[in-house]
């Protein structure tokens, strides 16, 4: 037998769960707020840009082929920002106690598509320390390529400085409640529908003509204890008569 469901039985479902449905996605948002707030570390992120560039001639004159020549060597670049040649004097100079593979996992190297601009980030639960260790790489890179290539195309544009009110770029708080509230609320509906098909316990007359599919002529009205009680006193009363 087919069971369809109509709109207005959804409705219904939903309204009756309602408690359930309000309790699970305000305790879904409310874990998650503790666990953004007081659990999680603050990450902060600080960058530095560098930008690479043919040192000008004394003609002065562009020259398109050394620009194309400093996009050809960026992504070269990128790789020689995060290796261990360039990692291990910056640990030695700042007198670090982490490991290369440490702080490369906390250093980003990017840029633009066919832009000369490349853009050191540095990840820390401390700003200040991101800051400092954004600036010692661009540093220490600008002096090293020099001596690595034989070149001397690489400027310091922007340096990483250290914001007043500097915000966390993780975790990302509001988004991961919207999350959680949007995850709470989906989890809450299809928890009352299952409910609705596998709660089966028959409460009304309405759920008797459903079950049956036959119309109810009667009811037996609840009888409560205070009527049982009135009910064998006048028992014993006719009996005591008789």
């Amino acid at each position: 037998m087919e069971t369809t469901i109509s709109v207005q039985e959804l409705f219904e479902t939903l309204k009756k769960r309602i408690g359930l449905i309000a309790f699970i996605t305000i305790f879904s948002i409310a874990i998650t707020g503790i666990v953004s707030y007081f659990l999680l570390t603050p990450i902060y992120q600080s960058s530095a840009q560098i930008l690479v560039n043919q040192t000008k001639q004394e003609s002065n004159s562009f020259n398109p082929q050394d620009i194309q020549t400093d996009l050809q060597l960026i992504n070269t670049y990128i790789e020689i920002i995060k290796s261990p040649v360039i990692l291990s004097k910056v640990i030695e100079k700042l007198n670090l106690e982490i490991s290369i593979r440490e702080l490369n996992g906390k250093i980003t190297a990017t840029n633009v598509t066919n832009s000369q601009v490349v853009t050191i980030g540095v990840s820390d639960p401390n700003p200040e320390v991101a800051v400092k260790f954004a600036n010692t790489i661009a540093t220490v890179f600008q002096k090293e390529i020099k001596e690595m290539m034989n070149v001397d195309n690489v400027t310091i544009i922007a340096p990483a400085d250290l914001e007043e009110s500097q915000s966390p770029v993780k975790p990302e708080r509001e988004l991961n409640m919207v999350i959680a509230a949007v995850s709470g609320l989906l989890l809450s509906v299809v928890l009352s529908f299952l409910l609705e098909n596998f709660y089966t316990t028959i409460k009304t007359e309405e759920d008797v003509e459903e079950l049956l599919g036959i119309p109810i002529i009667g009811l037996v009205s609840e009888i409560s204890d205070k009527d049982i009680e009135k009910t064998k006193i006048k028992v014993i009363q006719r009996r005591g008569r008789r």
